[in-house]
């Protein structure tokens, strides 16, 4: 994962204000926002973006800095920001979250972490089959471990991302 890290000034709100300005600016620059949390400490605080490539090649540096850029612009500029926060670009990793339903279908043949009601103990490890269904109904077709096939509707996912081994 690379990133990009830099030192913003201000008080920020994620939630409703902040995300869809992110977005909006990520957009114009052919990016997707992946997942924006606000964390780090009191005294130095951590606005972390992780975003994605559309035409689905690796995150680069260079993409982080000119999205961190972009961004930092955009919160000074609306006054979204004042002293001593940190913003942090970077790809979203190996084990990225699925949050839509493009996402499920970018990563079929891939194996996922998911937590829903619907499947046994709350959370497995499945390989993503296909993705069907009307928008806002899809459904995914799922492998677990056990070789087992089965559909597991997306609206019934609380969280999933993708799972990551490391080679031995």
């Amino acid at each position: 994962m690379f990133g990009f890290f830099l030192v913003l000034t201000g008080d920020v709100q994620v939630g409703e204000i902040v995300e869809p300005i992110v977005a909006q600016e990520l957009d114009t620059l052919g990016f997707d926002l992946v997942e924006i949390r606000r964390g780090g400490s009191r005294s130095r605080p951590v606005l972390e973006i992780r975003i994605d490539r559309r035409d689905g090649t690796k995150v680069t540096i260079e993409d982080c800095a000119r999205a961190s850029r972009a961004v930092e612009a955009r919160l000074e500029a609306q006054a979204l920001v004042g002293e001593q926060y940190v913003l942090e670009v970077s790809s979203p990793g190996a084990d990225r979250p699925l949050k839509t339903a493009a996402d499920w279908r970018r990563f079929v043949g891939r194996r996922a972490t998911v937590t829903s009601g619907a499947l046994a103990g709350g959370k497995q490890e499945v390989e993503i089959l296909a993705l069907d269904g009307e928008e806002g109904a899809e459904v995914a077709l799922v492998r677990d471990p056990k070789g087992r096939e089965f559909q597991l509707p997306l609206v019934e996912v609380t969280q999933a991302r993708l799972a990551f081994h490391w080679k031995r």
